[in-house]
């Protein structure tokens, strides 16, 4: 009787173990935020940012009323994190892919490169391309992606996302670079 009790005993701790043991943590990864950012940042790297709209002065002032109405009930602290992601990190990367654009442009256009969903670049069809231009165009590649490998990490940083959901935001800039 003893061994049944014990052995009783030690499956149902074993199971509750288990149940307990199975916990599932949610990291909240803010899509919406680091869309917004990434459409900023492509737009200056790529010069597709829309012009400046010339409002008349009434609308300007009902921009102004609601832009305050909403800075008076938001939080100023997310909102401003949203907008203005940049350090000095950042800022230098998006020079070398801004001034690296025009001459990957091309390869676009001809549809030698393209944008994957992972948020890199890669050849699509060199097959036209000299030997040193399959070169050239490679090193562009690596370049572009080790810089873009970079830039995803620096803003997962400064919007304070996990290191581990960085992939995520290289996973959101893709859908920017594909426009």
């Amino acid at each position: 009787m003893k061994i049944t009790r014990k052995v009783l005993w030690m499956t149902v701790s074993c199971l509750s173990l288990m149940i307990f043991a199975c916990v599932t943590i949610n990291i909240y990864f803010p899509a919406e935020e680091v869309k917004s950012v990434a459409g900023k940042i492509v737009d200056d790297i790529r010069g597709t940012a829309p012009p400046e709209n010339t409002n008349s002065g009434k609308d300007q002032n009902s921009f102004l009323f609601y832009k305050s109405l909403a800075a008076f009930f938001c939080s100023p602290v997310f909102a401003e994190e949203a907008l203005n992601v940049s350090n000095a990190t950042i800022r230098s990367l998006k020079q070398q892919m801004k001034s690296r654009y025009p001459l990957m442009k091309p390869y676009y256009l001809k549809g030698v490169l393209k944008e994957e969903n992972n948020g890199y670049v890669s050849l699509a069809n060199s097959g036209g391309l000299s030997l040193k231009e399959k070169r050239d165009l490679q090193n562009l590649v690596n370049a572009e992606n080790g810089d873009r490998k970079l830039l995803y990490a620096e803003v997962a940083k400064a919007l304070k996302i996990d290191a581990t959901q960085v992939n995520r935001v290289a996973e959101v800039f893709a859908g920017e670079w594909q426009k």
